[in-house]
């Protein structure tokens, strides 16, 4: 075979596949500039009242609240954004994005992700992906907009999406607790093996089944407002 045509191949196996993988490993870095390593979202609450106090109560805490808020409010709100981003439809992703701040149930928990779709928001034209189309961009619409851009399938990327987000309450339980790196590698492991059917379960989810209540994580999450000494600023 030619060489020329080995080159070509080559590239397009490049362009098809390692690009779109490359792309989400960035998106779902710890090292991407977004804030996401300051905020414990309420984590630091519950080991303040001495609900977290070891790995395995960080790791019930953790999938509580993957389980009842994200898998049914974040996840699914996320895929249908990444759709609205696809097809070019700003209204749609406006108003899912709305939506999903209006969901957000203290104030910390609202300013965190406002903050982190921000400085997502802002860093996405520096990588040529353009401007999100939105006053005040969630983290979610932020990411997604930037999926869509680079044309990632939606279930990995909730799937990294999802990966982030625990990566980064186990980081804060290490932080806070604190555990040593061996539990929490423990931790990621037990709590990253749940992803997959989360993900899939989000994309079967109508949009009357979506909800998020979790009413022990909002009351921590307020008193964290006014806790004495904070690590974290959620």
């Amino acid at each position: 075979m030619p060489a020329g045509i080995i080159t070509t191949i080559k590239s397009t196996m490049t362009t098809s596949t390692e690009r779109p993988l490359a792309r989400l490993l960035q998106l779902a870095s710890p090292v991407l500039p977004v804030g996401a390593y300051s905020y414990s979202q309420g984590l630091e609450a519950a080991i303040e009242a001495g609900i977290v106090r070891d790995a395995a109560s960080a790791e019930r805490w953790i999938a509580d609240v993957l389980a009842y808020s994200l898998a049914r409010m974040e996840a699914p709100v996320f895929l249908r954004l990444c759709s609205a981003w696809r097809a070019g439809d700003d209204t749609a992703a406006a108003r899912w994005n709305a939506l999903f701040l209006a969901s957000r149930e203290t104030a910390e928990l609202r300013a965190e992700t406002a903050q982190m779709g921000y400085s997502l928001a802002r860093l996405l034209p520096e990588l040529g992906l353009g401007e999100v189309p939105l006053e005040e961009p969630s983290f979610p619409a932020a990411f997604a907009f930037a999926v869509a851009a680079w044309q990632i399938d939606p279930h990995e990327a909730l799937v990294a999406y999802l990966w982030s987000w625990i990566e980064n309450q186990v980081l804060a339980a290490v932080k806070a607790l604190p555990l040593g790196q061996t539990d929490g590698q423990r931790l990621l492991l037990s709590l990253g093996g749940r992803l997959e059917e989360i993900a899939r379960a989000a994309a079967r989810l109508d949009d009357d089944s979506l909800g998020n209540f979790t009413p022990g994580l909002a009351l921590l999450s307020a008193r964290h407002e006014t806790q004495y000494s904070r690590l974290f600023r959620s």
